[in-house]
C-alpha cells in the first residue's frame, strides 16, 4: 500500500484474517499510532501484541532490516530499478527457517496466546 494509516491497516487485518480463517494469528507490532487507533477492530482470529515503547531491539522486523541493510551497504546501484530488484531478490530469498533464526526472540516463543 502506498502509505500506512489506520484505514489501510484495518484493510490489511481484514484480508489477513481471511487467509486460513480457522488459524489464530498473532501480529507483533510497535506502538505506531495507527496500530492503536480506537476505531481499529482486530478480527477474532488476530491478536495484536505490542512490544514496549522505544525498544527496537525487541522488534523482530528490525532484525530483517539489519540483514538487508548489511547486504545493501557498499553496493552501487545506478537506478531505482536496480535498488528495487536488489531488495526484491533479498526478500524472496528469505525462508521460514531464516526468518525464525533471525526473529526468534524467546519472548515470542513463550507467548501465552
Amino acid at each position: 500500500m502506498p502509505c500506512s494509516n489506520t484505514d489501510r491497516f484495518q484493510i490489511f487485518l481484514e484480508h489477513f484474517s481471511e487467509i486460513n480463517p480457522s488459524e489464530l494469528k498473532i501480529i507483533l507490532l510497535d506502538n505506531g499510532a495507527f496500530h492503536k487507533a480506537e476505531r481499529l477492530v482486530a478480527p477474532e482470529n488476530i491478536i495484536l501484541l505490542f512490544i514496549p515503547p522505544y525498544s527496537p531491539g525487541l522488534d523482530p522486523s528490525e532484525k530483517i532490516w539489519w540483514k538487508m541493510k548489511r547486504a545493501f551497504t557498499g553496493k552501487l546501484h545506478k537506478t531505482l530499478d536496480e535498488v528495487s530488484e536488489f531488495m526484491t531478490n533479498h526478500v524472496k530469498a528469505l525462508t521460514k527457517d531464516s526468518v525464525k533464526s533471525l526473529c526468534g526472540f524467546e519472548y515470542i516463543f513463550n507467548c501465552k496466546y
